[in-house]
């Protein structure tokens, strides 16, 4: 029972799989608040930088709007008055639009999460269980928004209390100044206090992103029974084929790439290591070692012998022995040379014994030639 128990609990990090299944779902990292603070840095830029000009131009729109002469009523012409005086307002506003635009791209773009996920619109009974808002609202994700809607207030508030307090004297002013005067002085305060509010929505931001990371990353947790799934599933994938024989090729040097291609026989732990062998009667005094390794460059060798149609055979304490005890380009040991041997048989007859439905034979490794996965001497 506690077997089971540990076996489902969530231990291990999410996949690549997980996570790319997940964000097709539509699961993705999301900050409300960093797109809410990209969004007010934007609107700030844009007071700061063409606030004036918005008000120049919607200053003489008004004035020409209440100036009537002769002409205009003489050349009646509605159109071509609202193009020329509408345009010069809609081209400020136009770069407020373009700027938010590129604001709400560039928050999933820092997240990496930009992209169309139709999935995420798809119709989904869940989200009208009532239980379950009331979970939302009352649970752990209920509290740490409860928890970031305080934290914005209480931040915001104070900014925005200092900001008045330091700018009242100018407020109170405002009033004795004359009205375009005035403007400037208003478009300036209001441009420094968004810039400022900004601000403090980016210290929210810079707190909510890693906090989101988190709980998405233990939302997605997996169990180690869920990874070894997983991993049996693809393991028959083009894409993972693909990147095993990409491994292969960037890890071996063409001459042991050459070297395995040429080999007689792979033998396999089956998973840790590789050796492959090449005997060749009448010129190879005894089976020579071409090629070995462990982790990443056993799984090389072995992809790479499947290229070659070269035979795979699984021999664990065999291949361990040849692996701890001899080199590449070396001779295998005269103590294995009676093991090796009934391997090679069957090899050279394999396609025999495959079409008579033969397994491979039964071998004896000597004691002293017996290795655990780290390399010392069983017994």
């Amino acid at each position: 029972m506690s077997g089971t128990t540990e076996r489902d609990q969530k231990t291990e990090q999410p996949t690549a799989k997980k996570l790319a299944d997940s964000a097709r779902e539509g699961d993705v990292l999301m900050s409300r608040e960093l797109a809410t603070a990209l969004m007010m840095l934007a609107a700030a830029g844009w007071t700061i930088a063409a606030g004036g000009w918005f008000v120049e131009s919607a200053s003489e729109l008004l004035r020409r709007g209440l100036t009537l002469s002769a002409a205009d009523i003489h050349d009646f012409a509605p159109g071509e008055a609202l193009m020329r005086n509408g345009a010069e307002v809609l081209l400020p506003l136009a770069s407020l639009f373009a700027l938010a635009l590129g604001a709400a791209i560039a928050t999933p773009a820092m997240l990496g999460s930009i992209g169309w996920r139709g999935k995420a619109l798809a119709f989904k009974g869940n989200r009208m269980n009532p239980m379950s808002g009331l979970k939302r609202m009352f649970g752990a994700q209920g509290a740490t928004e409860l928890g970031k809607a305080l934290a914005k207030v209480l931040l915001l508030g104070t900014i925005g209390y200092l900001l008045v307090a330091e700018a009242l004297p100018a407020i109170m002013a405002l009033a004795a100044s004359d009205l375009t005067g005035a403007i400037g002085l208003a478009g300036q305060a209001i441009g420094h206090a968004l810039l400022t509010l900004a601000g403090g929505l980016v210290v929210i931001a810079l707190i909510d992103v890693p906090a989101q990371w988190y709980q998405r990353t233990r939302r997605l947790m997996m169990s180690k029974q869920e990874v070894k799934d997983e991993m049996r599933q693809s393991d028959g994938a083009p894409e993972l084929k693909q990147a095993q024989r990409q491994r292969a090729h960037d890890i071996l040097s063409g001459s042991a790439r050459k070297a395995v291609s040429e080999a007689t026989v792979v033998l396999t732990n089956p998973t840790h290591f590789s050796v492959a062998l090449r005997y060749r009667p009448g010129i190879d005094a005894a089976p020579v070692v071409v090629a070995r390794g462990r982790g990443d460059v056993a799984l090389s060798i072995r992809e790479l012998a499947r290229g070659a149609d070269v035979p795979l055979l699984e021999y664990p304490q065999l291949t361990r022995a040849i692996y701890f005890t001899a080199r590449a380009g070396r001779a295998i040991p005269e103590e294995l040379f009676v093991a090796v041997a009934t391997v090679l048989a069957f090899v050279f007859r394999l396609e025999r014994a495959v079409a008579e439905g033969l397994a491979p034979p039964a071998i004896d490794v000597p004691a002293s030639h017996h290795f655990d996965p780290d390399g010392r001497r069983a017994g």
